[in-house]
């Protein structure tokens, strides 16, 4: 494989991460503005919101069989557009059924997608050497913030949904096909983990032969999930908490997001370096540890400014986690790394369904400042099962270190 084709893929896989990363931030953010225009009520709005990650699973557990029988870069080809479709179709309609069916869409090609991407950007790491997997996290973030920017305008200027997406769509999607012609499928892994070996005989075939046990998986499959209720924390409750429980104006609410947004596009773009030079586990400690610091300090934050300091150090702890989970996969299933990302990603769901409903139902019934404690103690957590993430001494994301004679950009 040449280190020009690599790059290529490198640079395509990134762009396929920063459209999805704008594709996702239009939706979530738009949230009022897609209520209002279907006539969606306060009691049916959690429905609609559930369905999404749940059927997101459902498509990413659909992609394991998938790409069994074709590669994941010919799967991510057709998957993305299909997201960016029902993008346009969540905002073009005007009847309830129309809303249900563009967002189940959109939901089970987000599944495939974020599995197809990931299933990549790991097989690239391998290729590469060297961790590079939160560099196309780092993407992700980066189109969150420039589809955040997006959607704000067009709720400044009062614009309707199809107004907003349809122009966004016409750049991403010519961009996305155009890109997909450079998509590397990596090569499977030249042998297999002690971890892998001794899962023989247990549940699930690979495509390559090698089984994916889940007992070996739970433990990242957990960490994912503490995650994303850490994540979805903040995205949900970060400025009702200021505003209701900290006393900051309305405008200064919905600051610690973006403060949040912007701290994790910095600790991954920087996050690699750290994985190469300390490896996967120290770094994944030191991101649990600062995280869970950063919960404890909204919890008991005497002002907004300190609230805003808590969040920002959630932003740097919890970037890092994410990416090396899917690392850590596959490298404990090198021989099967597709399918065990594929069952990994869709925990990412379940953290984003039982997050939000978790923390707000806490704080609806005992405290807000309490309910903060809940993903403090299960980012925690992820101390309990950072072995997981591979020797310590691994510095190369893939779990196959060699002297990096060449580097391929």
């Amino acid at each position: 494989m040449t280190d020009v084709r690599l790059r290529r893929g490198r640079a395509s896989l990134a762009l396929s991460f920063c459209a999805q990363g704008i594709a996702f931030a239009l939706l979530v953010t738009r949230i009022p503005a897609l209520q209002d225009q279907y006539g969606i009520s306060d009691g049916l709005l959690p429905a609609f919101l559930a369905g999404v990650p749940i059927l997101a699973g459902v498509g990413s557990v659909t992609t394991e069989h998938l790409v069994k029988r074709v590669a994941p870069s010919v799967a991510l080809r057709w998957v993305q557009p299909l997201v960016l479709l029902a993008l346009v179709g969540v905002a073009a309609g005007d009847q309830m059924w129309q809303a249900a069916v563009s967002l189940g869409a959109f939901g089970l090609a987000v599944g495939g997608l974020d599995a197809c991407m990931n299933m990549l950007g790991i097989s690239l790491q391998r290729a590469y050497g060297r961790s590079i997997i939160l560099g196309f996290h780092a993407a992700f973030s980066l189109g969150g913030i420039v589809g955040a920017s997006l959607a704000w305008v067009g709720a400044h200027w009062d614009l309707s949904l199809l107004t907003s997406y349809l122009p966004v769509v016409l750049v991403l999607l010519p961009l996305c096909l155009a890109g997909s012609r450079w998509y590397v499928d990596g090569a499977p892994a030249a042998g297999a983990s002690k971890a892998s070996e001794a899962s023989e005989g247990s549940e699930g075939d690979a495509a390559g032969g090698q089984p994916v046990a889940f007992r070996l998986l739970l433990p990242l499959c957990l960490v994912m999930a503490f995650a994303y209720i850490g994540d979805s924390t903040v995205s949900n409750w970060s400025a009702k908490y200021l505003q209701d429980v900290l006393g900051s104006s309305e405008q200064l609410s919905t600051v610690p997001y973006n403060v949040y947004m912007v701290t994790t596009l910095l600790g991954r773009a920087a996050g690699d370096h750290g994985v190469r030079r300390f490896g996967a586990v120290a770094v994944v400690r030191g991101g649990a540890v600062l995280a869970s610091a950063g919960f404890a300090v909204v919890a008991l934050a005497p002002g907004p400014w300190t609230g805003m300091l808590g969040f920002t150090m959630l932003g740097f702890g919890l970037c890092v986690i994410v990416p090396q989970t899917y690392a850590a996969a596959g490298r404990l299933f090198p021989n099967a790394s597709d399918a065990a990302i594929a069952r990994l990603n869709a925990f990412n769901y379940v953290g984003y369904l039982f997050g939000s409903p978790l923390v707000g139902g806490v704080g609806g019934a005992w405290s807000y400042r309490g309910a903060m404690l809940i993903p403090m103690v299960l980012v925690l957590l992820t101390l309990v099962y950072a072995r997981s993430f591979g020797a310590e001494g691994a510095r190369y994301g893939g779990g196959h270190e060699r002297p990096r004679t060449v580097d391929v950009g």
